[in-house]
């Protein structure tokens, strides 16, 4: 290897002799590398180190750049500051919005979507080509917009030829995917590892992954391509290994065999091109693949690892376990599932009341305050009650409290003897908070009632002199009003 450097611009060139390459350095620009192989000239990052963690480098990408006159940091971008990482890195495949939100609580720092979870997910059908372009970007848009980390989206095998894996390279991209997956199987794709693969031809295989280079370059994208062939289980592994090499000179970002058989078989792909980032598929449950530790991975030279089932696995087997355990009269047991609690801070509850705090307007807080209390509380006296006009904005159920009684003495007709019982008003608001829940004498009603004896269209006292014998206790009223709340009226 020879080397030359200019002080200059501060940059070194090398020539070294490789197998099927050649490569040039340029320190102008950090940890940038110029791989030119007998095909193509393409451009790599090498790994540099960094102060900050991973996770913290990929936390939030719109925070990326703390200047207001810097753009955000794009999610390909995101991701290849993950290929730049030294050590293999993990992604969950995620299948809707909720998966790739708890895959980012779990601190990774980036997923795949799997189209064999989406297509179980969303059309209850097996991976066999069901799925369609619309479906998958639509689906994408979902995933990509819950999350902060960037996506890998599973682009199956670019839904045509050519030309329609140009239109899936720039819907991804509007999608907001960082990276898109694409293998070279025939139409109706087969799902990896099973039965019936069949890959399409040398030529038309590297000639989708230059149409996605081209989409990428007309689109001002960097979106990261990652070439996958199924050719390993279609035809051999020769083959496989040679059409990796073809989608690495045609531009592909990062290489993938589905389903090589064995240790040594992994061996010998990551020794083609070692500059170029090689993705590895730990299927769960039994693939063809051998399962092995992110260790042993790094090791062999991969840099991703996918793990495609297993959130989609243990969801199907949490829904079967709960939907036996309620047909058996049961509910899942508490270690089975989250609380009510932790379930709305996951969905991010929590956050949302925190953030609608600060959009606050006279006009809302005092209607929050009308429903929650001044709607429902005890006001006025019995002596100056008069009947009210009923509007949109009234309350339904208006519970009035006489300003004097005299103890259950003081009442002489039929409706006295219901001094002695309590009447309980609870009511739940639209977002499952509880606002209300009170208890008073039931014959505060007494006074008004036989004044005004249908209230909101509901006849209270009609309701109180039918329960009024009646032991222990019974529901009244349970409706929702014009606001959303469950309005909820026990006599005890």
């Amino acid at each position: 290897m020879s080397c030359v450097l200019h002080p200059q611009v501060g940059s070194r060139e090398c020539s070294a002799s490789l197998p099927h390459s050649s490569c040039s350095f340029n320190l102008s620009s950090p940890s940038n590398l110029t791989f030119g192989s007998h095909l193509h000239q393409r451009s790599l990052s090498l790994p540099h180190k960094s102060n900050a963690s991973p996770r913290i480098l990929t936390r939030r990408i719109s925070a990326a750049y703390s200047g207001d006159s810097a753009p955000p940091e794009s999610p390909a971008k995101a991701l290849r500051r993950i290929l730049e990482l030294p050590g293999v890195h993990q992604g969950p495949a995620c299948f809707d919005g909720l998966s790739a939100k708890l895959v980012e609580r779990a601190g990774f720092q980036y997923c795949f979507t799997s189209g064999f979870s989406i297509s179980a997910a969303r059309l209850g059908l097996p991976d066999t080509g069901f799925l369609s372009y619309g479906e998958m970007v639509d689906q994408g848009q979902q995933i990509t917009q819950s999350v902060s980390i960037p996506v890998i989206g599973d682009g199956d095998n670019g839904y045509g030829n050519a030309m329609n894996v140009k239109r899936t390279i720039k819907g991804y991209i509007r999608a907001g995917f960082a990276g898109i997956l694409l293998e070279d199987q025939v139409s109706p794709k087969a799902c990896g590892h099973t039965q019936g693969r069949k890959v399409v031809s040398r030529e038309e295989a590297v000639m989708r992954i230059k149409a996605a280079v081209d989409a990428r370059k007309e689109s001002g994208s960097d979106i990261v391509i990652v070439a996958r062939t199924d050719s390993r289980q279609a035809v051999s592994l020769e083959e496989s290994l040679w059409r990796s090499r073809a989608f690495a000179d045609a531009g592909a970002d990062v290489l993938f065999i589905d389903a090589l058989a064995s240790k040594e078989e992994m061996k010998a792909f990551c020794g083609v091109y070692p500059l170029v980032p090689k993705m590895a598929n730990m299927l769960e449950g039994g693939g063809k693949t051998p399962i092995l530790t992110p260790l042993e991975l790094e090791e062999i030279g991969y840099k991703l690892v996918a793990y495609p089932l297993s959130l989609i696995g243990v969801s199907i087997q949490a829904m079967q376990d709960a939907l036996a355990a309620i047909k058996g009269g049961r509910i899942p047991p508490p270690g089975s599932m989250p609380s009510f609690e932790e379930v709305k801070e996951v969905l991010g509850f929590n956050s949302y009341y925190e953030e609608e705090k600060r959009y606050y307007s006279n006009s809302s807080q005092l209607s929050s305050e009308r429903s929650a209390s001044s709607l429902y509380s005890l006001q006025g006296t019995a002596k100056n009650a008069e009947p009210k006009d009923q509007s949109s904005q009234d309350p339904i159920v208006e519970v009035i409290t006489p300003e004097v009684y005299n103890g259950a003495d003081g009442f002489k007709d039929s409706f006295s003897a219901i001094w002695s019982r309590k009447l309980r008003i609870r009511i739940t608001g639209r977002d499952g908070f509880e606002k209300l829940d009170v208890k008073i004498p039931a014959g505060f009603l007494d006074g008004i009632t036989n004044i005004v004896p249908a209230l909101g269209g509901v006849n209270i006292k009609e309701l109180l002199n039918e329960a009024a014998d009646e032991m222990g206790g019974k529901q009244l009223l349970d409706f929702n009003d014009t606001m959303g709340d469950r309005i909820q009226v026990f006599l005890e």
